[in-house]
């Protein structure tokens, strides 16, 4: 079983969003050390808590650091942007790094809804459409744009990738021959039956013969259960805190130890906890295989936050050595 890594960038209390990115460079070199397949930087705007606003920046800073984990997106908001601007610009990356960029695209507005009235939607499937003829060169004659090549042209390109908390990406992915990754880590519910009716419908394309498909899932591992349940607070009152529109920095284990959680808020956090993976290595990587098979998943793309980042670090070391994934030198310290 493949492991990847999705990195949202986030802003811990009592940082600033250049150590956030900077924590992301970090990350990402560690991530490739310890055998992780490929590392994906998140899009989301407006944010104090998270700051990773553009993936295409961040995948060349990354790739450049690393070389030879997959580097990608996940995802570019496809709706805020000109297909072709989001093809020139993975085709550059792809040049620049090739057989090494993937692709991602989702629709959700990765903001709130007024940033993302500030930034312009569009129609999505044509988009899609657009986007997969700019990067493949395969529009047919009969396009507005035919005439127009994204630059720069070449032998390889992007792996494709469309990503999606429902049945409406998925169902897009199929229709259009795309690998197709479901963010369990949003949503949980239905999961399997949409990552399953992705493969029953998927229709082969040149970019890709047969159906693909990963499972993207919060996973926190410590080297005691305790240890990784306690880490794992942080995420409550983050996830609460955006729940009831009071987004804020990623707090530590200590002010959501002090938290005085209402009713309401208590009923949040259980229902997160329903789709959050956290354990000792070996527990997690049980439940991370029993998902995988649950959703006819090829690949588990791993999202760990701590405010600490060594014991996130941490997370991704025993997650490696429980998967037995080839690294490329000793643990990280």
């Amino acid at each position: 079983m493949q492991l990847s890594v999705l990195d949202q960038s986030p802003i811990k209390s009592g940082s600033t969003p250049a150590d956030a990115i900077h924590e992301t460079l970090d990350l990402a070199e560690g991530a490739e050390r310890l055998g992780y397949h490929r590392y994906w930087l998140a899009e989301h705007h407006s944010s104090s808590g998270l700051a990773g606003a553009s993936p295409e920046v961040l995948i060349g800073q990354v790739a450049a650091r690393t070389s030879r984990m997959r580097i990608g997106s996940g995802g570019v908001m496809l709706s805020h942007y000109s297909a072709l601007k989001v093809a020139e610009c993975f085709r550059t990356l792809e040049t620049l790094f090739p057989g090494r960029i993937d692709l991602g695209i989702g629709r959700a507005p990765g903001s709130d809804q007024l940033t993302a009235g500030a930034l312009g939607l569009e129609r999505f499937p044509d988009q899609i459409a657009d986007l997969v003829g700019f990067v493949h060169g395969t529009l047919p004659p009969e396009h507005p744009f035919a005439r127009v090549t994204a630059m720069p042209a070449g032998p390889t390109a992007p792996e494709l990738w469309l990503l999606g908390s429902g049945d409406q990406s998925a169902m897009y992915a199929a229709h259009f021959g795309l690998a197709f990754s479901f963010a369990h880590f949003i949503n949980a519910d239905g999961g399997a039956e949409v990552t399953r009716a992705y493969r029953e419908h998927f229709r082969p394309s040149a970019a890709l013969g047969a159906a693909r498909s990963s499972i993207a899932v919060f996973a926190l591992a410590a080297d005691t259960e305790g240890e990784a349940r306690r880490l794992a607070q942080s995420r409550d009152l983050f996830v609460v805190r955006l729940y009831t529109g009071r987004m804020a920095p990623y707090p530590s284990v200590e002010e959501a130890e002090a938290y005085a959680y209402n009713p309401h808020e208590q009923a949040i956090v259980r229902h997160v906890r329903g789709r959050t993976v956290v354990g000792t290595p070996e527990q997690v990587k049980d439940r991370l295989l029993a998902l995988a098979t649950e959703y006819a998943a090829d690949e588990l793309v791993i999202v760990t936050i701590t405010h600490d980042p060594k014991a996130r670090l941490r997370s991704y070391e025993l997650l490696s050595r429980a998967f037995e994934l080839e690294r490329r030198e000793e643990p990280v310290p």
